[in-house]
């Protein structure tokens, strides 16, 4: 059933339109099964690209302007752990976002449902912190 004429960003929607995916492992399975074979990290790409977020636990699109991004608080706790407070189902989303823009010394994220732990190195703290926030300060 490949569609060789359609556009790759085109099939990514209609699969999310088809069917929930909350995981992209499953969205690069059925992309692979249309003839595209993709890595995890150009998915990511595309999706922030498209304004594709992950909201109440599966992918959609957020059409800008119709929904802001909740307000994320953030957090050290030492020594070596940022916590990000978020509204409840936009925490994968958040994580997606720090995992895509990654600065030395962030070691890895784990979102739950509205809160993010970042790992740090701990000589590092000041700077994963300051850059997160101007990521947070430029959504």
């Amino acid at each position: 059933m490949h569609h060789p004429c359609m556009d790759l960003d085109t099939l990514i929607l209609q699969l999310l339109e088809r069917s929930p995916i909350a995981d992209q492992g499953d969205l690069l399975a059925r992309l692979a099964a249309e003839g595209h074979e993709l890595t995890q990290s150009t998915l990511s790409r595309r999706l922030k690209r498209l304004g594709i977020q992950k909201v109440q636990g599966h992918y959609r699109r957020v059409e800008p302007g119709v929904q802001s991004l909740p307000e994320v608080s953030l957090r050290e706790v030492p020594p070596n752990l940022l916590v990000l407070h978020t509204a409840p189902g936009f925490a994968q989303a958040l994580g997606l976002t720090l995992d895509a823009d990654p600065v030395p010394g962030q070691m890895g994220t784990l979102a739950g449902d509205d809160t993010v732990f970042v790992a740090v190195l701990p000589d590092r703290m000041g700077e994963v912190k300051a850059h997160l926030a101007r990521v947070l300060a430029a959504r």
